[in-house]
């Protein structure tokens, strides 16, 4: 069997529930068993990289549905600490071998560094010709092009913007490019944090250092370009879009659309506005998502969601669908913790599903003649919450549901028969 040759960009969310529907059509046109492999690099020099790695191995173990290797080039060469050559080349076996390569979050300056004078570009190269699908997103992306910018110096460091060589992947396929992930960031909310946290003034700057030659190519959040080589053409996955950027001229294609990849090749007409025949974007149907996946935009969208639920049914004295929130914002968070990008809102959520906790218990107490017996089925419920997270070891949630009870003085007590609880002098 001929291996498809395919480079899929992803802009963020690579290990997020938006993006399972692409990786699983990646997958699904790999021979079975699927030889996959987490190129480990960009966030080796992190002190939690085996926590990442393994979050990695479980994301694709149970979304999508494959056994990924763990490459461990986390450090090819430095100078503080030693390397190991063993575990190098087995890292680089790992790579030639494997029929999908997976690359995401960290640090582009790091991945770059140390992968410079190894055989990782030519490896990833080779695939992309001879046979194989390479997804690289967020960090990993960065390196894609010719030439890259140090984002994450220049934005919590102040460094000044300046051109980095790029590992080229995108010109042995024709496409002059530097790759922008995170091209609709909002976070920084009232100041620009679009285009991986560069900002407008910044991005005219760095576009201002790239050979005459070479474009940006943008890849919104929770969004994938899959280049399919052999076929000649590219698809806009994921929920926003995809754009060829010249010194401030832009190109949108909007999510489901197939762009000819001699368009990528050569957009000036589309820059321009001489567009013929040949350069014409193709709209096709978009593809339909897994209905056993969560359609989930964003864990925001699911707090906001799921708190409205809660508030609504308080509202209408539904206990039961009260409960039903909590537990819903609880699977959220267990579903989107495995976004490295997701520390912030995950906390948020966090705080949210407290706030429903001890709402459930000032329902329930409040001016009732047998608190006991008004509580009891919120008090269930949540230590039916606390039984679950117990037994999946996420004793953070654990934790969190026995404090509330504390502070509603409602005591916990495991023993060996079950869980008992009291309230103050029942």
């Amino acid at each position: 069997m001929n291996l498809p040759r395919i480079l899929t960009i992803m802009g963020s969310g690579e290990t997020a529930p938006t993006m399972v529907t692409t990786h699983r059509q990646l997958v699904s046109k790999l021979p079975s068993p699927v030889s996959a492999v987490v190129l480990d690099t960009p966030y080796g020099f992190q002190e939690n990289a085996p926590e990442l790695a393994a979050r990695a191995k479980e994301y694709f173990k149970t979304s999508v549905n494959i056994d990924i290797e763990i490459a461990g080039l986390v450090r090819l060469h430095d100078t503080h600490i030693p390397a190991d050559p063993v575990q190098i080349e087995r890292g680089l076996r790992a790579l030639e071998t494997s029929s999908y390569v997976f690359a995401g979050p960290g640090s582009p300056t790091y991945a770059l560094r140390q992968w410079s004078g190894s055989p990782v570009a030519r490896l990833i190269a080779d695939k992309l010709q001879n046979g194989g699908v390479v997804t690289f997103a967020s960090a990993a992306a960065l390196t894609l092009g010719s030439a890259t910018v140090p984002v994450y110096e220049i934005y919590k460091v102040g460094q000044d913007v300046e051109l980095l060589e790029g590992l080229n992947i995108l010109g042995t396929i024709g496409v002059n490019a530097a790759v922008i992930p995170h091209y609709d960031n909002q976070e920084g909310g009232h100041h620009d944090t679009r285009f991986c946290y560069l900002g407008e003034t910044r991005l005219l700057l760095f576009e201002s250092m790239l050979p005459t030659d070479t474009y940006v190519l943008g890849i919104d959040e929770h969004t994938a370009l899959v280049i399919d080589l052999t076929e000649e053409l590219a698809t806009v996955t994921g929920n926003g879009t995809v754009t060829i950027r010249l010194r401030g001229n832009s190109y949108t294609y909007s999510s489901g659309s197939t762009i000819p990849l001699a368009q990528l090749r050569n957009p000036w007409p589309l820059l321009s506005g001489e567009t013929d025949s040949s350069t014409t974007v193709v709209e096709v149907t978009k593809i339909q998502a897994d209905p056993a996946v969560p359609v989930l935009t964003s864990l925001e969208e699911a707090l906001h969601a799921y708190q409205d639920a809660f508030h609504h049914s308080l509202s209408h004295r539904d206990a039961e669908g009260a409960v039903r929130a909590a537990l819903d914002l609880e699977q959220a968070i267990a579903d989107w913790s495995v976004d490295t990008l997701q520390s912030d809102i995950a906390d948020r959520a966090r705080r949210a599903l407290r706030s429903m906790i001890s709402q459930l218990g000032d329902a329930a107490v409040s001016g009732v003649k047998d608190p006991r017996e008004a509580v009891a089925p919120f008090v269930e419920a949540m230590l039916s919450v606390r039984a679950v997270v117990r037994a999946e070891k996420r004793f953070d949630l654990s934790d969190l549901i026995r404090d509330t009870f504390s502070a509603l003085n409602i005591e916990v007590r495991d023993t060996p028969t079950g869980v008992e609880w009291t309230l103050p002098n029942s």
